[in-house]
């Protein structure tokens, strides 16, 4: 796939070079023009349209409808009417996060954050479609992350008065047509690829969840004898398997903070998990100077996120550590392989359950009523079979993450791919005219 994407680009260069007056741009075409950010754009703020649509600016996509995804957080104001119009052909940035590349071009007329910096563009000598990729390329993030400031990522700040000495690189207008439509063309095709392999691993992990549900519920033996289970949600179990409830195989435990131990955090992909406290593009979670309160859970406890828990946000620990005060660790009381305890509650079936015992107004607020939670019923294969189970799809899980993990590195290749053409396209690099 990686070799069909590639092997319609034609690597040439331009015949002449000279150095950029911007160090991080390096040598570029010749012919080439360059000015200053500030010289073609002009810094915008028309507040007052409360009906506009509301849009956000993403680092893999630039400038959006905000309702056109289901993975924007950020909380729209109950009133808008201090938000920034933007129209087609202006420019948004984030400010926080240009550093990540979080800005582009609009093609919609909405309105956005009044925390972003809007500008509109009044250089005719541009193509908007090529300015949008060029400030979001590579070289650029480089020069972002430089003019960004503040005490720790994730919370950095940019100025327009750094951001307008950004040098801008202006090809002919037939080159930047050119450019834009080629970066169309081949990123349209690398992101078909992408997209397919997102599928795959998509498949790969619901058939995982197939061959879990499976296990935790009729065993390994397709030939035993069934009895009714008397749960609508489970079906028929082996009719030598038990039927039990949470609130016989845990208790709820509470230790305070114990000095040295890790912190630790519990998500829906793996359970219990050491927190990484650096990673904050992907951990968004507060964590505040006193942790006295953060209570202790021990390897073999079991951890729960009860605000979501109706994701699967829980599981068994492998680690001693410190959760948040407000998760619920409990022990395991009954003789329950915690493995295979670990695999089942957190299969597809059991996270069904968590997600009818919660409670809230809206999803993402969601509360765990520990009452209901009580009630889950809990099927228990025999010892020997817990551990069958246990080993049967821990060589399943083995072949299955491999395979996802090659896929998933396969992407990351397209990525880096897809990357390295923009950036070289757009600063004269390669010459696709």
């Amino acid at each position: 796939m990686m070799e069909a994407v590639k092997e319609k680009v034609q690597l040439q260069r331009y015949s002449g070079y000279k150095d950029s007056e911007a160090e991080y741009l390096g040598r570029i075409p010749s012919h080439w023009e360059e000015a200053h950010l500030g010289s073609i754009v002009q810094p915008k703020s028309d507040k007052g349209h409360p009906n506009y649509k509301v849009l956000s600016v993403y680092r893999d996509y630039g400038v959006i409808p905000k309702d056109s995804r289901d993975d924007n957080h950020n909380a729209t104001s109950l009133d808008t009417s201090n938000y920034k119009a933007v129209t087609p052909g202006d420019l948004v940035v984030n400010k926080m996060k240009a550093w990540q590349g979080s800005m582009g071009i609009s093609k919609y007329k909405g309105i956005v954050s009044p925390a972003y910096i809007t500008c509109e563009v009044r250089s005719k000598k541009l193509n908007g479609n090529y300015l949008h990729y060029l400030l979001r390329s590579q070289s650029y993030i480089g020069e972002y992350n430089r003019i960004s400031y503040g005490v720790r990522i994730g919370q950095w700040d940019m100025h327009y008065e750094d951001l307008k000495k950004v040098v801008v690189l202006i090809p002919s207008p037939t080159e930047q047509t050119a450019i834009a439509h080629f970066l169309d063309r081949k990123t349209e095709q690398i992101d078909q690829a992408i997209e397919i392999k997102k599928k795959q691993i998509e498949l790969l992990k619901e058939r995982r969840q197939i061959l879990i549900h499976k296990a935790v519920t009729r065993g390994l033996n397709p030939d035993v004898p069934l009895k009714p289970s008397g749960v609508d949600w489970i079906g028929d179990i082996p009719e030598h398997w038990s039927l039990t409830k949470l609130r016989q195989c845990l208790e709820p435990v509470s230790v305070k903070n114990k000095p040295g131990l890790q912190l630790l955090s519990i998500t829906r992909e793996e359970g219990v998990i050491i927190r990484d406290v650096d990673d904050l593009e992907s951990n968004h979670n507060f964590i505040p100077d006193d942790l006295s309160g953060y209570k202790v859970i021990r390897e073999g406890q079991f951890g729960m996120n009860k605000m979501k828990a109706w994701q699967g946000s829980y599981g068994v620990s492998k680690f001693d550590g410190l959760v948040s005060p407000a998760y619920y660790v409990l022990d395991l009381i009954t003789d329950i392989n915690p493995d295979f305890f670990h695999l089942a509650i957190r299969s597809s079936l059991y996270v069904s359950f968590f997600g009818a015992a919660s409670d809230g107004v809206r999803i993402g607020q969601w509360d765990l009523n520990k009452s209901r939670m009580k009630e889950i019923p809990f099927v228990v294969p025999t010892e020997s079979e817990q551990k069958k189970i246990v080993d049967s799809i821990s060589q399943e899980n083995e072949k299955t993450f491999k395979t996802i993990a090659d896929l998933n590195d396969q992407i990351k290749k397209l990525e880096e791919y897809k990357t390295t053409l923009i950036n070289s396209a757009v600063t004269g690099k390669i010459k696709v005219v």
